[in-house]
């Protein structure tokens, strides 16, 4: 599954089971990895209902599993390893329409961090366009035979601006994923946003496509324009 919404959606899906979420819950409180029995005798399920749920769990990347000896015995007669699970390293953050204020807080953060940087508003303006560099040349060796203005569309929509081509060759963004922000610091985000879009159309050389400031009610402040 490509589509960054829909696995982070498919992901929480799964906790819609009260078993299966009641687990979840009880094994991500646990300082050590947690057993079925534990789990099952916590959380009053049965012991097969709680393996399959919990490995349901490890299928959609939300526990990780392995497998160890309990009690602390070991070498002959210590008994077979036990299967156990733990919280993993993936985070669950879904929003409607969708909000990217970890980029926002990247680029902010890098800005301030550049010992380079003597004017803030400038260094955020920088920050922004490298991670767009980053990632248009990502989706540049992922292109394909792709368009210019198409390889350029699928890195914002990818970072949830719903970009809409409307006329032919004219890219509106239907979403700022930064828009609580924009609504205190329109400067600033809308700078940052700008740069940022142009970064992605140098990385992903994107040849006859610009971006230029275009403020709309409810849509994202940047527009694209593909050279006819």
């Amino acid at each position: 599954m490509n589509d960054p919404l829909a696995t982070q959606i498919a992901g929480i899906a799964v906790l819609d089971d009260p078993v299966r979420r009641s687990l979840y819950l009880w094994v991500t409180r646990q300082a050590d990895p947690a057993s079925r029995d534990a789990a099952a005798e916590a959380t009053g399920a049965s012991r097969e209902n709680a393996a399959f749920h919990l490995d349901k769990l490890v299928e959609a990347g939300l526990l990780e599993a392995s497998y160890r000896r309990l009690g602390g015995r070991t070498g002959p007669g210590a008994g077979r390893p036990s299967k156990v699970y733990r919280r993993s390293e993936r985070t669950l953050q879904v929003t409607l329409p969708a909000r990217r204020y970890e980029l926002a807080a990247e680029v902010l953060a890098q800005a301030l961090e550049d010992p380079r940087g003597k004017n803030a508003s400038a260094g955020v303006a920088a920050a922004a366009h490298r991670a767009g560099v980053a990632l248009g040349a990502t989706a540049r060796a992922r292109a394909g035979r792709s368009s210019p203005l198409r390889r350029v569309t699928q890195v914002l929509d990818a970072q949830g601006y719903e970009p809409t081509e409307s006329p032919r060759g004219v890219v509106r963004m239907r979403n700022c994923p930064f828009h609580e922000v924009a609504q205190t610091h329109p400067d600033l985000v809308c700078g940052m946003n700008l740069s940022f879009v142009e970064g992605i159309v140098e990385g992903a050389a994107a040849d006859g496509v610009s971006a230029s400031l275009d403020p709309q009610p409810g849509r994202c402040c940047v527009t694209l324009a593909a050279r006819k």
